[in-house]
């Protein structure tokens, strides 16, 4: 027999899972970063349990009421809004290098990059992009206490903490699949042109 307490506090959950995934799922730096790194077959757990163990940080602070705080602080937000453009406009800069060189961008040609690098740049894409708090502290936050405070916002956080895993899962493994697909060096070079044009959208989108 399920128990009624239990039984309440899974439509917060859904919630949250279905809240997460659909602000997740969005292309952005995080996902273009994860699916680079699972196509290469460089790195890919550590990147995956950055991004989600990240992600699971920042809705259990805008479950716990971060939220409000940075929303009282926009200065907070402009900061990171500067930083976090420069840093796109960075990798975009790297990004359109390694398109013009097609000859670097095999893994066997190019090397493996270092761990530590790596996850540098996951914890960068996470940290230093506004959108991310945006979502995950301010918005998934604000969403988790229509759900009344206690354990039926606890649920919709743990829920949406799900949805973040799930995903970098299913992109960085999944990504995997298509090493095959990307064994010519032109198609890297599709992919990082790809990803500069991202890059480079996502900075305006912050200064703009």
């Amino acid at each position: 027999m399920t128990d009624p307490s239990t039984a309440a506090l899974a439509p917060a959950a859904l919630a949250g899972l279905l809240s997460g995934l659909s602000l997740i799922v969005a292309i952005g730096a995080q996902n273009a970063f994860v699916l680079r790194q699972g196509i290469r077959r460089e790195h890919v757990a550590p990147v995956v349990l950055v991004c989600a163990g990240a992600d699971a940080l920042l809705v259990t602070a805008g479950v716990a009421g971060l939220g409000r705080l940075i929303a009282d602080h926009p200065g907070v937000l402009a900061a990171a809004r500067w930083g976090g453009a420069a840093f796109l406009l960075g990798y975009a800069a790297l990004a359109a290098l390694r398109a013009r060189r097609p000859a670097t961008l095999h893994p066997a040609d190019a090397g493996p990059a270092g761990l530590r690098p790596v996850l540098l740049a996951a914890l960068g894409f996470t940290f230093l992009n506004p959108h991310v708090y945006l979502d995950t502290v301010v918005l998934l936050g604000s969403l988790a206490q229509q759900h009344g405070p206690g354990a039926g916002a606890a649920a919709f956080g743990a829920g949406a903490v799900a949805a973040s895993i799930t995903w970098f899962t299913a992109l960085g493994f999944g990504a995997t699949r298509l090493a095959g697909v990307f064994a010519r060096p032109r198609a890297w070079q599709v992919l990082d042109l790809v990803v500069a044009l991202v890059m480079i959208t996502l900075a305006a989108s912050l200064v703009l």
